[in-house]
């Protein structure tokens, strides 16, 4: 059974920075699309950044230059790193893996993930 636990999560004033973490067990990082999502209060949920296993990396144009996915193979670790935080960033974030093998294609689509975290809220303050 999959299963990723984010962490790292917290409320920080604008310009901060927060490194978000997600711990997978009974599925190996790198075999599969992995990503971060986040989903705001009324709003739709969205692709923030994430890599193939051919490490291509892709981020939603809003954070771009900001935030940077990254993964430790050995601790079986996705991790986030949000620099120049806004308030738009406020948001519940989650990390997800795909299993079934999709295309690139899929990578800031929430269709093309399988296995989803429980989530971690990030506030941002003016």
């Amino acid at each position: 059974q999959v299963q990723l636990v984010e962490s790292g999560g917290g409320s920080v004033q604008s310009g901060g920075s927060l490194r978000l973490s997600c711990t997978a067990s009974g599925y190996t990082y790198s075999s599969g699309l992995m990503g971060w999502f986040r989903q705001a209060p009324g709003k739709e949920r969205e692709g923030v950044a994430a890599l193939n296993r051919e490490g291509t990396r892709r981020y939603a144009d809003s954070v771009k230059g900001r935030f940077v996915i990254s993964q430790d193979n050995a601790k079986n670790t996705l991790y986030l790193q949000m620099n120049s935080l806004k308030p738009e960033d406020t948001a519940m974030y989650y990390c997800a893996a795909d299993s079934r093998g999709v295309s690139s294609r899929w990578l800031l689509l929430p269709a093309g993930y399988n296995h989803w975290g429980q989530g971690t809220q990030v506030t941002v303050s003016s």
